[in-house]
């Protein structure tokens, strides 16, 4: 993500209107904000725009355009785009024509196959479906794609001996005749050609510089945004990984920018608030003066533009890596700036749940890496007054592990968690529609879509009731407890507890103790109440005179490795006080028993099983459906196939699952299912239309026994089985669910998820190692792996490393050695392989790093036990 979007955006429509300041009011209070999640699971959504149907539209890295119906959350595939995926390239943005109610065009910027870099292309949205002949491309280029480390030492690219070319950033952002490493604006004309506005950096027709250009100087533009009220033009820049100020200049920094007026931004030369950097011989590392940003010069042999550039803009906003001199409240760690909207207030926000009057005229920006999210206030003429807090706690933010620990007491308390923002947009409602990237680089399950609102007026208070216990026998003691509820204002509120149904009085108070003395499936309803009338509900279910049944796996186990698109085995066990033993009736318990499979990428940390199957877990779905096999319905594979690709079959599934039909697999009529929302069923749908046989995706089986297919990528993650058992009751008393999980690795795991003695995390693989460094992998099961190979770099003088692969300490038993090749540069990557000496049962494996004498070994991005 640190490098996506290396390329020019397309500005499409500036407006000049001036707006005035309004005065700011009161800070908001966070028990006002309001936030939904509308949509999650989204594969790597990168940009979104709210079109004139009402609809939001967004795209997703790999190739798809999608509207989501905000009043019934379904979700519409408008087209798929076919991208090269290497390097970062992919389906990286798009944008609405202003005309788009009557003309279906958008613009997309992608990385099409065969083709060296991105293009900006306009195609025609007809009947909800993107018409890939319609294509018209507007502008092509390659992006600034510099390479930012070797013998520049991550500070400024300006290498300009031959053959350096890709290293010499003087070719591209500082260059007057590249479109690359610039924002680049032009305004697209109906046939498909376009016309230049006035305004941008250089007239039309000035030599040796391309009159597209509306910013220069940008080492990596991305999350563009304008503020329709001014013209003026913000985005983010992702800056260069120097960690201190140095001979060679500026340490790096992140930017926001602000363009007023077309002008230089700096780069290579400047960083920052214009911090300088020197012109350095590569060949003899000499080093010469700064550059002067009233005066810059590009006379690299690599230049084909104007030698005499205009004068550097300074950033707008800056932050570096750790000890920031300006603005600390930004803090220290990754950087990936990005810019939003400006927002501006408008009275009807009132009536729609809009942001409220005091964030007028502020600039959202965010750290896509960090993370934080951020409003930049604005004076009249669009200065920075100061940085704000987005919340002061009802939106947070953290990606990492120690990040989302510490926040765990504000997520408890009802703040919503997000793990990197990615894009916002303002609606016309004036609620802020917020995309999240989820917890890694690549597809997550964390992603979601979040509508942002504002309500005013009295605020009910909040409801929530706890239970010392919810199932049991007959009579059933228990204490109720409403610690948790709250009134957002600080009202004073009542406490009344009833049991239901039968509206049947329990008592008042914040805490109760009661006896249930009858048998079956009730809930405690707590009602809180203030003194204005506002009042909140909260129920827990509870069951007397059943208990819930216990699950295990007695195999696979728990952290076992599974080899990919093979059968994993598995055995389940269930004891019941009611119902009894599985093993003693395995027919009649398997019957009542599902297990389900996932493949989770990432270190697990994700839900193991979609929305969508977890909901038809809880109806009545699997006593007629399996996932590859026919019982009295179709296979859920065999609906996928037969409704892939066909035009409004999730509405029309939708609509047959909760109203029923027939006639189409057979004789047997589908029930209906009232009790299911839209929402409900399109989760369901989005799951079953999504499977494929064979591939190992989210499966269901029923029974005790059985197999199930690994997924055949491998690539790190888990593959998850979750074996659930609802008990038949105890008649009134309703039936109890059980389940359990056991969690599968990847034979190949991420290097930085060992515990580390020596080497250092740099986010994607390990680093700064030394003779003697250690990893630790806990308690694998090497049985049926033979080998081991180590994908690694090593630069430098790191000639002979290897590494020992070794048995429950550093100095243990030695299963074998992988020689590590000598790549020659650290960005450089290769497999290594070694066998492995036969070993039974679990143990914690040790990676020993070998090289005696030596420091900077490697670096390691993987490892691969192998059947």
């Amino acid at each position: 993500m640190k490098s996506l979007l290396r390329s020019s955006f397309l500005g499409l429509v500036f407006a000049a209107l001036a707006a005035p300041l309004i005065a700011a009011t009161a800070v908001p209070e966070d028990a006002r904000f309001k936030v939904e999640k509308l949509l999650g699971d989204i594969p790597q959504p990168m940009t979104m725009e709210m079109g004139p149907d009402g609809r939001l539209y967004f795209n997703e890295y790999g190739g798809l355009l999608k509207a989501i119906d905000l009043k019934t959350k379904q979700v519409k595939v408008i087209g798929k785009l076919e991208v090269f995926l290497q390097q970062e390239n992919g389906f990286l943005s798009f944008a609405l024509d202003p005309k788009f109610a009557e003309n279906g065009w958008v613009y997309c910027l992608y990385s099409p196959i065969g083709y060296d870099g991105q293009s900006i292309s306009r195609f025609t949205i007809k009947d909800d479906v993107l018409d890939l002949k319609s294509e018209k491309v507007l502008l092509r280029s390659a992006g600034d794609n510099t390479h930012p480390f070797g013998d520049s030492q991550s500070y400024s690219p300006a290498d300009e001996r031959p053959g350096r070319l890709p290293w010499d950033a003087q070719k591209s952002a500082a260059n007057t005749m590249s479109l690359a490493g610039k924002v680049n604006r032009i305004r697209p004309k109906p046939d498909g050609t376009y016309e230049i506005p006035a305004g941008n950096l250089f007239p039309v027709g000035t030599p040796k510089t391309r009159p597209e250009i509306f910013a220069m100087g940008c080492r990596n533009p991305w999350r563009l945004s304008i503020d329709r009220a001014t013209g003026y033009v913000y985005w983010g820049e992702v800056g260069p990984d120097a960690n201190v100020d140095g001979p060679r200049g500026s340490r790096g920094y992140d930017e926001i920018n602000q363009a007023r007026k077309a002008g230089n931004f700096g780069w290579p030369y400047f960083v920052g608030d214009n911090y300088a950097y020197a012109k350095v011989d590569f060949a003899t590392n000499a080093i010469g003066p700064l550059a002067d940003p009233s005066r810059p010069r590009n006379t690299s042999p690599n230049n084909t533009g104007l030698n005499d550039l205009p004068p550097a803009t300074p950033a707008f906003i800056y932050w570096p890596y750790k000890s920031p001199k300006k603005w600390p409240e930004l803090g220290e760690g990754g950087r990936t700036a990005c810019a939003g909207p400006v927002f501006h207030y408008s009275p009807s926000f009132e009536k729609t749940n809009g942001f409220p009057e005091h964030f007028d005229r502020c600039l959202l920006f965010w750290d896509w890496q960090r993370p934080f999210i951020k409003w930049a206030r604005l004076d009249a003429d669009s200065n920075l007054v100061g940085i704000e807090p987005f919340t002061n706690g009802k939106v947070v933010t953290g990606n990492s592990a120690d990040q989302v620990k510490k926040l765990q007491p504000a997520i408890a308390d009802g703040a919503t968690l997000l793990k990197r923002p990615v894009h916002a947009v303002f609606g016309p409602d004036g609620c802020l529609y917020f995309m999240d990237y989820g917890e890694t680089w690549g597809a997550n399950r964390d992603s979601g879509l979040y509508k942002i609102s504002y309500l005013r007026g009295n605020l009910p208070p909040i409801a929530k009731a706890a239970l010392s216990a919810s199932f049991g026998k007959a009579p059933l003691a228990v204490k109720l407890n409403a610690a948790g509820s709250s009134d957002p204002e600080g009202k004073a509120v009542a406490y009344t507890w009833k049991l239901q149904p039968g509206d049947r009085p329990l008592g008042v108070g914040a805490e109760l103790s009661t006896t249930l003395t009858e048998a079956g499936n009730f809930s405690i309803e707590l009602t809180v109440k203030d003194a204005d009338g506002g009042e909140a509900l909260a129920n827990v279910p509870v069951v007397v005179g059943n208990t819930p049944p216990q699950v295990r796996f007695t195999a696979p186990q728990d952290g076992d490795f599974f080899t990919p698109g093979k059968k994993v085995a598995f055995e389940v066990a269930v004891q019941d006080a009611e119902d009894g033993n599985s093993a003693d009736k395995a027919t009649e318990f398997g019957l009542r028993a599902f297990v389900s499979s996932a493949f989770v990428a990432g270190d697990g940390k994700t839900e193991a099983t979609a929305p969508g199957l977890t909901l038809m877990r809880q109806s009545d779905c699997l006593n007629c459906h399996a996932t590859e096999t026919p019982l009295v319905g179709p296979s859920f594979v065999a609906i996928a196939d037969k409704y892939r690709g066909v035009k409004d079959a999730p509405e029309t599934l939708n609509k047959k699952i909760r109203l029923g039909g027939g006639g189409v697999w057979g004789q047997v009529p589908m029930l209906a299912h009232p009790q299911h929302t839209v929402d409900e069923v399109a989760f369901m749908l989005r799951w079953i239309l999504a499977l494929e046989k064979g591939k190992g995706g989210p499966s269901i089986t029923r029974g005790l026994a059985g197999e199930v297919t690994a997924p055949k990528a491998d690539k790190a993650g888990q593959f998850v089985l979750e074996a659930t058992y609802t008990d038949a009751g105890a008649a009134p008393a309703g039936s109890l669910g059980g389940k359990a999980t056991v969690a599968l690795r990847t034979r190949r795991i991420e290097a930085e998820s060992a515990e580390l003695n020596g080497p250092k995390n740099t986010g994607k693989t390990v680093g700064s190692t030394n003779h003697g460094h250690t990893l630790k992998f806990a308690n694998l099961n090497l049985t049926d792996s033979q080998s081991l190979t180590v994908f690694a770099s090593a630069g430098g003088g790191s000639k002979g490393s290897k590494v020992e692969i070794r048995l429950d300490a550093p100095d243990g038993p030695l299963l074998g050695t992988v020689g590590i090749t000598h790549t020659g540069e650290w960005s450089k990557f290769a497999e290594n392989k070694a066998p492995l000496t036969a070993s039974t049962g679990r143990h914690d494996v040790y990676l020993v790093l070998v090289n005696p004498g030596k420091g900077g070994l490697m670096n390691i991005d993987w490892v691969q036990f192998n059947p």
